[in-house]
């Protein structure tokens, strides 16, 4: 009898014969059986065909051939694959008739519903329609059997960001190849320490994923950048990665001069680019709402209040009712504000680690082992950040520019290298406890390449138009960089440093 994928992985067929028709993704011979993995657009299948040892079977059946199947089922290592009775490749006709079902099946099952917003937020209105389109495309990978990487930055929003789009992909990766190995092989959620997307991380993930096409014949991936991505220090690891075949989507909330990304990615979403301000809604909050048009079976709605917070949003009425919906399961202000620290805190140690397992206990899962870790962490952490911003206070040196103060504190001279809070954070802090005295106040942490900036709103200081001035004044120096109006961060050529804080000054003193 004729059936689905669908219908085969809920049925046990045992000696019983099925029909499918299906087109093949990938064919890989092993030492016994020849593996082809197929698709019928409701399901993947993995059908085994054997010929003798090593034999390949069915050799005029190759990737890409529409093909009818008659076969059995059985499990194996938890996963439902197939036998082939006989294989027969469809001839013209017969594949097109094929391909129109299947491209259809697949259209409709990527098509997410255009659920509610968590929050009331006219932000969120103006970027539906980008919402939709970029849950269509994730949930159309899945069902294409293309991997997913999700690239986010290193640190609370991040990773936030991250774990809400994994919570919402996950399931359907299960549903759409089994358990087992399939989850490692198409989705892969991978932290970056740069604010944008790095060439370094480009060439990275191309190698794997041109390695993984090479020897398993995986397809080339879809690549969502979390968090980071909208600024053109990005462009150039997306164009890299686009060469061979990557497709990205990025969600940011991040400032940038120009749009140079829309064009280069399938979906770009952020505030921004509907005239919002992005330091209104943390990457954490907007990726828990796309998750939710990928999947709204998913319950991660404690998580935008808990971003938010991470990344100190300054947006009360969409904070308060984030707040609320986290409350409800269980989690208070205090608590978030905890969990926030200890995910920054642990993002430090993991560094580049993909860590899974440990994450989703971050995030609550369960909640009560979250609990524990966090009683048990975040009082380290405090004690860490009251330390350290002791040491901070004594080392800062502070010096008027025009009608700005500005703060400096040196970080490599004053901390022992990879030491918990990071520098943007122990500079934020010190910045929040001067600005409570000092209104028009730009703090700088200093490293031997880089600066990290936090001003408040009366300074007048403005990180991109600074970024601007500082590749005018010292284009030797190399500087790059980004972040919200009133706060990110550059890097530049080490022996150019003295040279970029003395264009900080001079671009302070113009502020007047």
């Amino acid at each position: 009898m004729d059936m689905t994928i669908k219908e085969l992985t809920s049925q046990k067929l045992g000696k019983k014969l099925a029909t499918i028709y299906a087109m093949v993704n990938s064919v890989n011979q092993t030492a016994g059986p020849t593996l082809f993995s197929v698709t019928d657009g409701t399901g993947t299948l993995v059908v085994k065909a054997f010929e003798g040892a090593g034999i390949r079977a069915y050799p005029e059946v190759d990737e890409g051939d529409f093909v009818e199947i008659l076969l059995t089922t059985k499990e194996f290592n938890k996963m439902l694959e197939g036998e082939a009775i006989k294989m027969r490749k469809l001839d013209a006709a017969q594949t097109a008739k094929a391909k129109e079902r299947i491209d259809k099946l697949q259209r409709e099952r990527a098509t997410p519903k255009s659920v509610p917003f968590l929050v009331p937020s006219k932000t969120l209105d103006a970027l539906r329609e980008r919402f939709l389109k970029a849950a269509a495309e994730i949930r159309l990978a899945v069902i294409m059997n293309r991997p997913i990487i999700v690239r986010h930055h290193n640190d609370a929003d991040g990773y936030s960001s991250g774990f809400a789009l994994e919570r919402a992909i996950l399931p359907l990766v299960k549903e759409q190849h089994g358990e087992g190995k399939a989850l490692a092989m198409y989705f892969n959620r991978a932290p970056s320490a740069t604010p944008f997307y790095e060439i370094e991380d480009s060439i990275k993930d191309t190698a794997h994923s041109l390695t993984g096409q090479a020897r398993f014949a995986e397809k080339i991936p879809l690549i969502v950048i979390v968090d980071t991505g909208s600024s053109a220090e990005s462009l150039l690891a997306i164009q890299q990665g686009k060469v061979h075949g990557i497709d990205f989507i990025v969600v940011d909330h991040h400032f940038f001069e120009e749009d140079v990304i829309s064009k280069e990615v399938l979906v770009h979403i952020n505030p921004f680019l509907v005239g919002e301000d992005g330091a209104t809604y943390s990457a954490g909050m907007l990726c828990t709402e796309l998750g939710r048009f990928i999947n709204p079976e998913i319950q991660i709605d404690y998580i935008p209040a808990m971003a938010g917070f991470a990344d100190m949003i300054d947006n009360p009425l969409v904070m308060d009712a984030y707040l609320k919906l986290a409350e409800k399961k269980g989690y208070t202000k205090q608590l978030l504000h905890d969990i926030a620290a200890v995910i920054d805190f642990v993002s430090t140690k993991l560094r580049f680690m993909e860590a899974r397992e440990y994450v989703e206990v971050l995030f609550g899962e369960p909640m009560s082992q979250q609990k524990k870790l966090v009683g048990v962490l975040a009082p380290y952490i405090r004690k860490l950040e009251a330390k350290s911003i002791g040491v901070a206070r004594a080392a800062a040196v502070k010096e008027k520019q025009g009608n700005a103060s500005l703060q400096l504190l040196h970080i490599e001279e004053t901390f022992s290298r990879g030491v918990y809070p990071k520098p943007g954070r122990i500079n934020g802090m010190l910045h929040d406890l001067t600005s409570k005295s000092e209104k028009k106040l730009v703090s700088a942490g200093v490293l031997s390449d880089a600066l990290t900036i936090r001003a408040t709103e009366d300074s007048g200081f403005h990180i991109h138009d600074f970024i601007a001035y500082v590749q005018k004044e010292v284009p030797e120096a190399f500087v790059e960089g980004g972040g919200h109006h009133h706060a990110g961060a550059i890097r530049f050529v080490p022996s150019k440093k003295q040279e970029v804080l003395k264009a900080l000054r001079e671009y302070l003193k113009k502020l007047d």
